[in-house]
């Protein structure tokens, strides 16, 4: 289908993007199907130049000098590795010919030379010479390695298709005009070359039905063809522009999952959610990355007349406050959303410098309250990342320009666009995030729609278990470098990742399995190769099989729920080749309730089919080696406990007395009765950083590494679990969980109860809090005492008992399977109205109570809300 205006309108009109494109009203072309408006190439690229180089103005700033003298050092020791080239070699140590990541990189090293030649200011700047040996370096590039189509494009897609593209167009823009002199034929040639490359892509351009041109990389592809179309002029190459804007406008457009569009689930959904690759999390890489690319098409685009960007400012601001506020905490990216670059050793902290990067251009874009909140999150970002972000590693010297203006800005207050208190249900995505001053707590889950975890290119080895529950608690004044990043999961156990139910086995990483980085069988009938469908399935980023993962919010307080299942391997295994090794999971079902102090975690059913060992670990902490690490606690006999080793513990406090930092474990009486015995272990681990990624340097990282869990011989029934998660928690408060001190409102388990806890239904009740928290996993009614509710759900009910005029309840549900139509929960007493409700939320009065009926259908784990009153 030809993918006409009207068509991309009819895409965007319910985000309001349609304005974007001016002189189009919705369903109607301009008169005679002409272009929309007045446009103008040539500011086109020269915005792009400046962007990328800056201007003579702006590199006369002090600012920038560090930035320019970056561009300096990085192109001279690119000519010096130039100059000491071997026989088919450009640079010195990257041969050509059989490896496309030096291909890739050859041309990236070309287009920083380039840059080095166009920056004002700096040191080669318009140095003629080093740009002639940069174009003669590209014609011959072309005439050698990359222009002949039948030997071209092996090993990765991207590379063919972005990488070497985002390179090669940059040079081209760069040195358009030396080219034009001088070679006048290289720029038809390379875009000719470019466009062929697009394999998977349709008669040269974007295909929006390809798997391959979703989210981010739709993204890069239609940003270097928005150059393209401006470097070739007329009328052919503004037609280019214009189609590279019309298909990536659509990157901006929200997915609903249950009207996708050319299939796609990539992007950005109504939670704040985004995904790459079909089904994984991926805010903190692929994400950031879209949104670094978003951005530059903001600058690229301004006062051309191509677009009205002003209508994406609004959506790319939601974006940071919804999607990326939530997982950064103290600038440090959360671990649950970076896929394999989990296993990456530069950190958190560089994540997070590139999205304020991206927040500061941004900031100038937008205006009012808005250009506000996002100078203010700019400066929180700064303030509160370790290091703060350097800006002699931004993009563009303009962007080192506007962050320090608005860091010196005195009226502009730094603040995160996160309140104190949030608790964010991820639940497209199948993650949850939970704030409070002083800590952070992030959960993975998994189902039959997200994946369990990203592996691929050898990265992110022993991925097996980190969408299966596992969590990371945040501590605020950590250095998180030294709690959390590469060297986490280099010296964490894969199999004793925090909060993790897992079998007692080793398992093989795909290398070791298959002697390369992926499984290759061609020649089998799912077609396994580095880039097939087969190989994403199966390989790269499973997804789990039971659609039991979700959580509802109410305010700042959550609950979430999963069913841990088998992957798609084990249960496809009978349809895989013989060579193929898959893995069987545990099981487990289990609930996080998120309170103020406390997450309550609550597991039924924990065991194995199979009669494995089983071992789920409450906690894992990772302290740098020289840290003063204490372990105390209580036994249920309330003898007092200290160190490590075995046993029935009421209560066990961590404390790094280095760092000032402290968590503390409660250990739940529920109604199967006592918990069973704790092993607590502290040992000193260290591992080379390759055993979670290839390409990572072969250096060791040391941790002291601490660990709490319920193990389970081989053979034994399955196992209930009941404990909380006390960040900071003194000695005295948590002996005040197990009545060894009176506290206002406390029980056996302090001010907590576990109301139940089974493969069918769990549930807690915070008596201080009034707050009742609920997950039911099975058809039917459940009951617990106030309340009923049918089928699966998730529920919080929260009483203010303070009112003088009347009972009042706010509670809330959600579906977390994402597959029925509705749900109901009785409030059994005296009958209550609404004060207030969402949208289609019905209240009625029924036998015993009141009825209240959400409407979850299509809501795609949506939490729906209404406070009642029965004054």
């Amino acid at each position: 289908m030809e993918f006409t205006r009207r068509h991309v309108l009819s895409l965007l009109a319910a985000s309001g993007l349609a304005a974007v494109l001016p002189g189009f009203a919705a369903g109607a072309e301009p008169p005679g199907g002409g272009t929309a408006a007045a446009a103008d190439p040539a500011r086109l690229l020269a915005n792009a130049r400046a962007a990328l180089a800056g201007t003579p103005e702006s590199n006369a700033r002090p600012e920038t000098a560090a930035k320019l003298a970056a561009v300096e050092k990085t192109a001279r020791t690119h000519l010096a590795a130039m100059a000491d080239a071997g026989e088919d070699e450009l640079f010195r140590g990257l041969p050509l010919g059989t490896d496309d990541a030096h291909l890739n990189t050859t041309y990236k090293r070309l287009y920083e030379i380039a840059l080095a030649t166009r920056t004002p200011g700096g040191g080669l700047d318009g140095d003629a010479a080093v740009q002639r040996r940069v174009v003669d370096a590209l014609a011959l590039l072309h005439e050698r390695w990359y222009g002949d189509q039948d030997t071209g494009y092996y090993g990765n897609w991207f590379n063919w298709e972005i990488g070497i593209s985002t390179s090669a167009t940059a040079v081209l823009l760069l040195l358009s005009e030396r080219i034009a002199r001088e070679r006048p034929e290289l720029l038809r040639t390379y875009v000719a070359s470019m466009d062929a490359y697009l394999r998977n892509g349709k008669d040269g351009d974007v295909d929006l039905d390809s798997r391959f041109h979703t989210g981010a990389n739709l993204a890069d592809i239609t940003t270097n063809r928005l150059l393209q179309g401006a470097l070739l002029g007329g009328a052919d190459g503004e037609d280019r522009v214009r189609k590279a804007l019309e298909d990536q406008l659509t990157v901006y457009a929200t997915i609903d999952p249950y009207d996708l569009r050319h299939g796609v689930t990539d992007g950005y959904y109504a939670d704040g959610s985004f995904i790459q690759h079909h089904s994984v999390a991926y805010t903190g890489s692929y994400g950031k990355g879209l949104l670094t690319r978003s951005v530059q098409t903001l600058k690229y685009l301004d006062g051309t007349g191509f677009a009205d960007t002003s209508a994406l400012v609004p959506v790319i601001h939601r974006w940071v406050a919804d999607g990326f506020a939530p997982v950064i905490f103290e600038g440090w990216m959360m671990e649950i959303v970076k896929g394999r670059a989990v296993s990456r050793t530069a950190g958190g902290y560089a994540d997070t410098a590139a999205v304020a990067e991206a927040v500061t251009d941004l900031s100038g874009y937008a205006t009012g309250d808005r250009a506000a909140a996002l100078k203010s999150y700019v400066k929180h970002l700064h303030a509160a990342s370790r290091p703060a972000p350097d800006p002699a590693r931004f993009a563009s010297p303009l962007t080192v320009v506007r962050y320090a203006a608005v860091l010196a800005d005195g009226s502009v207050p730094a603040a995160d666009l996160n309140p104190a208190r949030r608790c964010t249900a991820f639940n497209a995505m199948d993650k949850t995030v939970h704030r409070r001053p002083g800590w952070a707590f992030a959960l993975s889950r998994s189902s039959d729609r997200i994946s369990k975890y990203e592996y691929m290119s050898g990265e992110n080895l022993m991925p097996w278990f980190q969408g299966d529950g596992a969590h990371y608690l945040y501590l605020a004044g950590q250095d998180q470098t030294e709690a959390y990043g590469a060297d986490h999961f280099v010296t964490v156990s894969p199999y004793g990742l925090a909060g993790v139910t897992a079998p007692v086995e080793r398992r093989h990483t795909i290398p070791e399995l298959y002697g390369k980085p992926f499984y290759d069988n061609p020649d089998h009938p799912l077609h396994f190769t580095a880039s097939s469908e087969s190989q994403n399935t199966y390989v790269y980023f499973p997804r789990g099989t039971h659609p039991h993962s979700g959580g509802a919010v109410l305010g700042a307080y959550g609950a979430a729920a999963l069913v841990q299942s088998d992957d798609v391997p084990y249960t496809h295994r009978d349809r895989l080749p013989d060579d193929f090794t898959v893995y069987r999971n545990a099981t487990a079902t289990k609930s996080w309730f998120l309170l103020d102090d406390e997450i309550v975690v609550l597991a039924a059913g924990v065991g194995d089919r199979a009669g494995r060992a089983v071992t789920t670990t409450v906690d894992a902490r990772a302290a740098a080696p020289g840290d003063e690490i204490r372990l105390s606690g209580a036994r249920t006999d309330g003898s007092s406990w200290s160190g490590t080793g075995t046993a029935r513990l009421r209560w066990l406090r961590w404390a790094d007395a280095t760092r000032d930092t402290s968590v503390g474990y409660v250990f739940l009486r529920g109604p199967e009765g006592s918990p069973p015995p704790v092993t607590v272990s502290l040992e000193p681990v260290t591992r080379s950083r390759r055993v979670v990624r290839t390409a990572n340097p072969d250096t060791p990282a040391s941790r002291r590494v601490f660990g709490a869990a319920f193990h389970q011989k081989a053979g034994a029934r399955p196992l209930s679990l009941a404990y909380a998660l006390v960040p900071g928690a003194t000695e005295r408060a948590l002996r005040a969980y197990s009545g060894d001190e009176d506290r206002e409102g406390a029980g056996r388990n302090g001010p907590l109860s576990v109301l139940a806890n089974s493969p069918r239904l769990q549930a807690v009740r915070h008596s201080r809090l009034g707050l009742t928290a609920v997950n039911s996993f099975a058809p039917g009614p459940h009951r617990l005492p106030g309340l009923r509710l049918d089928g699966p759900a998730s529920v919080l009910v929260r009483e203010d008992g303070d009112r003088k005029d009347g009972r009042r309840l706010a509670l809330a549900a959600s579906d977390p399977t994402t597959r029925r139509d509705s749900l109901t929960v009785l409030l059994r007493g005296r009958r209550l109205k609404p004060v207030t409700a969402d949208e289609g939320v019905e209240v009625r009065p029924a036998p015993g109570g009141t009825l209240v009926t959400f409407p979850v259908r299509h809501a795609y784990g949506h939490s729906f809300t209404a406070t009642l009153t029965a004054g």
